[in-house]
């Protein structure tokens, strides 16, 4: 598919955008005024502040969108109304959902990097820079907050975007509900949850369990999730919340990617050596944080985190044994113990300077992870897919500790500045305990650190038009998966690869109309040195380097509309150019000393996995009772699969339904909910693997499936 049916698309959306320019307007004297909603409140940069007022591009997505008429199974399915940002599903638990805000995190084969993830506050990014959000249990979601642009920033290495997941708080009197729900290639979920308070003490306790087939051969995988939180007011100026979750997945098939040929063969077939050698992953994770907040006064506050968690993984992979009968070859299982912790004390003041007030945030974070890596061969004597020999050992450990400060002044009734700076220092240590034969000790470590700046200005040229500007810089250190392989088949991990380095500027408005109405309009460049990427792939186990300069720069588009009482639209664009401004040698063969097979990729190549255009609406009707249902509309542009810009996964559009009814009876309520997702049954890649060495760069989206589920929710 070309831009061609997204460019229709987006001027539908600027067309929906026009009349939110010319009633973002006071009206005529004798007029009424606009009914005036409740401002969107977000704490992205630090501090409660309306979204409209922040100089920055920030999404908060609500409780109702997260649930309403959905599976809750995966984030992706709340966050298509976020321009700038990609959530690709990849029909694949043995890997995280595939996210990128502006182009950063596209890369990702595993996990999630370039983008810095929260969840009640506490970090789900560790201090090397590599995420995972598969702990997140939506059923007691209370909203979810997407900051990009350069503010984004202020939350150290990293930060090409931030997502923060906030809980409910528990209110009200006690209420209990659960949930269930079924849907094509026998998935199920079923969840529970608790919330309430009594005086100063409130509580949400949530749990679900899902298991799928899944839509593609050997994809099956089964999911427990938990989430408690706890909120104690000792007085008026306290509060202390307590948050306790845990993941457990025993249980995720690997079905690999897909070749072109295999892909239109048989879309949901899967590779022989994902059969061949049993490919999956265990996860077993568990983390506690609390949360200490006081006001001092009317004008000083503290905030104190700490939390800790453990995470244990245990992946297999698809390599055969021949390579692995190298006495310096890794293995094909890899095994990872994790213990992580950290602490972030903040001091907030406001205050004013003659008639100008102004308020800061001053803090400290540290966070630190220990390590403990190993890896086995995938094979005993002719068995295959079992843990066999150890062939590496080493205990690594990765630790930042930052500073940061930052501050807000109305220097006027119309004219406003944000600033800030956060200083970052990034230390890795590794300690080989491998040292059998010619494997030799790769012991090492390597510091980083950066200071990044940001500043941005607001003018309120009206009530209802609102212009901004910003620039800042930002920095992404490797991470340790993308440091744990040499390219040239050697042991130890690649201590040579440097951050990258980032400047971003961005300018935006933002409108708000009636009835309840709001559009957003933001232009943005990011220019980097050193970009990290993909140099091979293959088996699943990937190595990087260092390409030069590159630049993303793009428009963003969104507005909501309220049509009529109840029916609401909703439509986001983004036009996106991510462009490699050096030329570079990567591998066309595995293994890659420096690299022995080189395949220059010449500067003006796209980036790879980053989609040029992406859009999105939706049509949502949603009576207080009764009847409700809603319209989704998803589209995006060709994806490049590697940097040489060979093949492409094309473009697609698709269409998906729901139907729901809701009713209250007494003190319980009732609700019910039927979906059709790719209602015309399009054939399409979903998400890419960058760089797959064999050539296995497709993962098939789902045909047309279906989805049902319903609730029962009692209050005492």
């Amino acid at each position: 598919m070309t831009d061609r049916p997204l460019a229709r698309a987006s001027a539908a959306l600027a067309a929906l955008s026009v009349p939110a320019i010319a009633l973002a307007q006071t009206p005529p004297a004798g007029e009424p005024s606009p009914v005036r909603l409740a401002p969107v409140v977000v704490t992205a940069t630090r501090t409660e502040v309306p979204a409209f007022d922040v100089p920055a591009s920030i999404d908060r997505v609500g409780s109702e969108t997260i649930r309403e008429g959905k599976l809750q199974i995966n984030l992706s399915e709340s966050l298509g109304g976020v321009p700038g940002l990609v959530a690709r599903d990849r029909q694949n638990y043995a890997q995280d959902v595939q996210l990128s805000i502006r182009g950063f995190g596209a890369r990702s084969t595993f996990g999630i990097r370039g983008v810095r993830l929260y969840v009640d506050g506490i970090p789900a990014t560790l201090p090397d820079g590599q995420g995972q959000i598969t702990n997140v249990e939506l059923g007691s979601t209370d909203r979810i907050e997407v900051l990009r642009g350069p503010f984004s920033a202020l939350y150290g290495n990293s930060s090409g975007g931030v997502i923060q997941v906030f809980s409910e708080d528990g209110s009200g009197p006690p209420t209990v509900s659960s949930t269930a729900s079924l849907a094509s290639y026998d998935t199920r979920r079923i969840a529970a949850r608790a919330s309430g308070a009594n005086g100063s003490f409130g509580y949400v306790v949530g749990a679900s369990v899902f298991t799928t087939d899944g839509y593609r051969d050997h994809s099956a995988a089964e999911r427990q999730l938990a989430n408690a939180k706890l909120a104690w007011r000792p007085d008026n100026a306290s509060t202390l919340t307590l948050v306790a979750n845990r993941i457990d997945l025993p249980k995720a098939r690997d079905p690999l990617g897909l070749t072109r040929a295999q892909f239109e063969a048989d879309p949901r077939s899967v590779d022989p050596s994902a059969e061949t050698f049993n490919t999956r992953k265990t996860v077993d994770q568990t983390q506690v944080g609390a949360i200490y907040e006081r006001a001092i006064n009317a004008a000083n506050s503290v905030r104190l985190l700490l939390y800790g968690g453990q995470r244990d993984t245990e992946q297999f992979q698809a390599i055969p044994t021949g390579p692995q009968n190298n006495p310096l070859h890794p293995g094909g299982v890899i095994s990872l113990d994790r213990n992580y912790q950290g602490a972030d004390l903040r001091w907030s003041a406001k205050a004013s300077a003659g008639d100008m007030p102004f308020s800061l945030v001053g803090g400290l974070a540290y966070d630190s992870l220990d390590e403990r890596r190993k890896g086995y061969q995938n094979f005993e004597g002719s068995t295959l897919g079992v843990k066999g020999a150890l062939r590496r050992d080493e205990s690594n450990d990765v630790s930042n500790f930052d500073q940061y400060l930052q501050g807000s002044l109305q220097l006027s009734p119309r004219w406003s500045a944000n600033a800030g700076v956060r200083h970052s220092s990034v230390r890795f240590r590794s300690e080989d305990r491998y040292i059998v034969g010619t494997n030799p000790d790769d012991s090492g470590s390597v510091d980083f650190s950066a200071t990044l700046p940001v500043v941005g200005v607001l003018f309120a040229a009206s009530d209802n038009v609102h212009l901004y500007a910003t620039a800042g810089r930002g920095f992404e250190t490797p991470t340790l998966n993308e440091l744990a392989y040499r390219p040239n088949g050697e042991t130890g991990l690649n201590l040579a690869l440097q951050p990258a380095r980032s400047k971003s500027v961005e300018v935006g408005a933002k409108f708000r109309f009636a009835p309840g109405g709001e559009a957003t309009a933001a232009v943005f460049e990011t220019h980097t040195e050193d970009e990290i990427v993909t140099q091979s792939n293959a088996g699943g186990r990937s190595t990087f380097q260092n390409a030069g300069a590159t630049r993303r720069r793009g428009v963003e588009l969104s507005a909501t509309a309220e049509l009529a009482a109840d029916l609401r639209l909703q439509g986001a664009y983004t036009w996106l150019d991510a462009t490699y401004r050096d030329a570079f040698q990567t591998c066309a063969a595995t293994p890659c000393p420096t690299p022995n097979a080189p395949l220059t990729i010449p500067a003006g190549n796209k980036i790879p996995g980053i989609a040029r255009s992406s859009f999105y609406a939706a049509l949502a009707w949603a009576p207080p009772l009764g009847w409700r249902g809603g319209v989704e509309f998803r589209a995006l542009s060709k994806v490049w699969v590697n940097d040489a810009n060979a093949d492409a996964a094309a473009g697609y559009a698709t269409t998906a339904v729901n139907l729901g009814y809701l009713a209250k009876v007494g003190r319980f309520e009732l609700s019910g909910f039927g979906r059709i997702d790719n209602l015309f049954d399009r054939r399409y890649i979903g998400s890419v693997i960058v760089g797959e060495g064999n050539s296995r760069f497709f993962e098939p989206a789902p045909g047309r499936s279906w989805g049902i589920g319903g609730s029962v929710a009692a209050r005492f």
